[in-house]
């Protein structure tokens, strides 16, 4: 049975367990969301705007105590986690902001001359399955643009983070969204295999793990539920040329060891060419050495530990088998003395085919480091992975940069930036790493009746 509590990662305590929902909590739950989705769903734009604004204000509001929680939860430095909590604000206002032109009829000219036009509408209730790396980002994402469409809400939130999972359900309720409008689910799988495929619920979206998505896939498909998912990945960060080492560095440094290298779209697989490799490798090094590892609830700290024990002897395995079997870490290498998930920021060269580190995700603050001889032999590489998340390519003329963008099996590519994500900008992969987008005009429309109207002159 999932254990709904809070491990904190920095001193390995354990908090009080929440109990698991009972059979009768699910179907209240159930009976509530589809009772508020006919309500909902007949509301005027101007009350959803209203709704999503406040949501943003109150994230705004309790920006610091939301922060603390996540440091406790998962590790997140408080200094990183109020910036979660912004971007979150900036989700809801977007959605707000652009409803009339989101939810706008779309004309479709016709050659008879009669009157067709598609209508967003919404489907109905939908259930979240969310993970522990944003608490509050993944759930906005998927959140803010179903509310504005006319859907409600179902969340089950990861069971390391039920302090987070209740505090956005108080929020929603404190913004004004009606009971069942947003309901917080504590239950395990079997209990979410069940709530999807209850005939009331009409999608499913998660962002997690391979095994998991594959698990509500299948259930979903039995069931004829729409599904997004968002998956792992392996981000390539490819290297050809630069003028300014110093920034390429640091956009290194920002898409490697953010969130202590827990974010599916970090860049994981620098793969640069000879003629840069060394200076990148010396300069990169030397960056990652001195990133500040410390207690997530303290202003000064850059990286706190990896979410779990489990999490942090997870990385330590997979840099193990590479420095057993020949690969080299530059800087770091080991897990960090003392209590806590600690890991060392870790740069690792020589890396090889037969190594857990050449075709695993290593979720945690590890980069990989290539060697390539040429722009073919960087592509080949960058494709050389079962994920297709994101991609960045880095050079000084930024079109030499874009010739790449067409060859790169990713659903987003970033030129002489580091992956990352904004309210207006879509986001999703291919490959093993999910399908579906969220995020931008694109986000709501995966949970949409695109709903044909056609009038005869």
């Amino acid at each position: 049975m999932s254990d709904y509590r809070i491990t904190d990662p920095a001193t390995g305590e354990s908090e009080a367990p929440h109990p698991l929902a009972s059979a009768e909590d699910v179907e209240s739950a159930l009976s509530s969301a589809m009772e508020a989705f006919r309500a909902w769903r007949r509301t005027s734009i101007a009350e959803r705007q209203d709704v999503l604004r406040r949501v943003a204000d109150l994230h705004e509001e309790r920006a610091p105590e939301l922060a603390a929680v996540m440091a406790r939860e998962m590790g997140k430095p408080v200094r990183s986690g109020r910036g979660e909590i912004s971007l979150c604000a900036e989700i809801y206002r977007y959605y707000a902001d652009h409803a009339e032109e989101f939810l706008a009829d779309e004309v479709l000219p016709q050659q008879d001359g009669s009157t067709a036009r598609l209508r967003t509408a919404p489907l109905g209730p939908l259930l979240g399955i969310m993970p522990w790396n944003y608490p509050y980002y993944q759930v906005a994402r998927f959140a803010a643009p179903n509310l504005l469409l006319g859907n409600v809400i179902l969340l089950k939130h990861a069971p390391q983070c039920p302090e987070s999972a209740l505090r956005m359900a108080a929020m929603f309720a404190d913004a004004g969204l009606s009971p069942g409008g947003y309901t917080n689910l504590f239950v395990d799988n079997d209990q979410a295999a069940a709530i999807i495929a209850d005939p009331r619920v009409q999608g499913v979206s998660l962002t997690g793990s391979e095994r998991a998505g594959a698990a509500v896939a299948e259930v979903a498909g039995r069931h004829l539920k729409k599904v997004v998912l968002e998956l792992g990945g392996s981000d390539p960060f490819i290297v050809l040329d630069t003028d300014d080492l110093d920034g390429l560095v640091a956009e290194a440094i920002v898409g490697r060891m953010g969130n202590c290298g827990q974010a599916c779209n970090a860049a994981k697989r620098f793969v640069a060419l000879a003629e840069v490799y060394d200076a990148f490798v010396e300069r990169f090094t030397a960056a990652v050495a001195v990133i500040r590892v410390g207690n997530p609830l303290e202003e000064d700290t850059t990286m706190g530990p990896l979410s779990s024990l489990a999490a942090r002897d997870q990385v330590a395995a997979q840099v193990a088998d590479a420095l057993a079997k020949g690969a080299v870490a530059t800087t770091g290498g080991d897990v960090v003395p003392g209590p806590g998930a600690y890991f060392q920021p870790t740069v690792l060269t020589g890396v090889e085919p037969g190594m857990r580190a050449w075709s695993e995700e290593i979720f945690g603050p590890v980069a990989v480091v290539h060697r390539v001889a040429d722009v073919a032999e960087a592509v080949r590489l960058a494709n050389e992975s079962p994920y297709g998340l994101s991609a960045s390519v880095h050079a000084s003329d930024p079109a030499d940069a874009l010739e790449l963008v067409d060859l790169l099996d990713a659903g987003m590519v970033y030129i002489n930036e580091s992956p990352s994500t904004a309210a207006d900008l879509p986001f999703g992969g291919i490959k093993r790493s999910g399908y579906g987008r969220e995020l931008g005009r694109l986000g709501i429309l995966e949970f949409a009746n695109r709903k044909l109207i056609k009038v005869r002159k």
